[in-house]
């Protein structure tokens, strides 16, 4: 009886891989033409002809840019801050800066991308992260669709939660081309945000400090 127990469970959960596998195929299959009559119709507006040969294969490659530019959603933010150092000689509670993080990102509203860099810094209290984990931080909320506000904040609100350090600010520098290419049309203007956090936020001297040591 045991025995039949455990193959009836086996069973069970090859049934639910194999359901899942063939849902995953289903829903690419719908991605796919989904895409195709989306990239049909465009040519078939603007006067192009989808079937020529230089763009027969650009439905497919629209669609592999998509998995790649948007890939941070499948990242898990957590485990990225999770490998810390706790041990120091003493109490380590000075600023921590990695500045210049470049990255790009897709703006929401457009579809246009946007790039620049962003600048952290963070006062530990008792956990400190490998400097590449902050790197990779922000590009897991860059490949996502985003507005520079939301991503500036995200990636502070991050470092707060998983490193509860003093504090953390973040500043990033970045050039929309949905600001070039339409709109306003300014090729040169630069858009700056800011995220406070803690000590930060309350210590007018930590802010300057941090602000002084990026510009160097």
């Amino acid at each position: 009886m045991e025995s039949k127990r455990i193959n009836s469970k086996k069973d069970s959960k090859k049934r639910n891989k194999e359901s899942s596998k063939i849902d995953s195929i289903e829903s690419n299959k719908s991605y796919k033409e989904s895409i195709e009559s989306y990239f049909e119709n465009l040519c078939q507006k603007i006067g192009e002809d989808s079937k020529r040969e230089s763009l027969a294969k650009t439905p497919k490659r629209l669609m592999d840019l998509n998995d790649f530019l948007y890939s941070g959603y499948n990242a898990d933010v957590s485990e990225i801050l999770s490998h810390t150092f706790n041990e120091f000689d003493g109490v380590f509670n000075e600023m921590v800066i990695i500045k210049d993080i470049e990255f790009y990102s897709m703006c929401e509203h457009h579809l246009l991308p946007f790039f620049g860099n962003i600048s952290i810094g963070y006062i530990p209290d008792k956990k400190v992260v490998g400097i590449s984990s902050l790197a990779k931080l922000v590009e897991v909320f860059a490949k996502r669709l985003q507005i520079q506000e939301n991503l500036t904040k995200q990636i502070a609100d991050s470092i707060m939660e998983s490193l509860k350090p003093k504090g953390a600010m973040i500043v990033c520098e970045a050039l929309h081309l949905c600001m070039a290419m339409r709109g306003a049309q300014k090729q040169n203007a630069r858009i700056l945000t800011s995220a406070v956090r803690g000590i930060f936020q309350k210590d007018s001297k930590t802010r300057t400090e941090f602000m002084q040591l990026i510009k160097k």
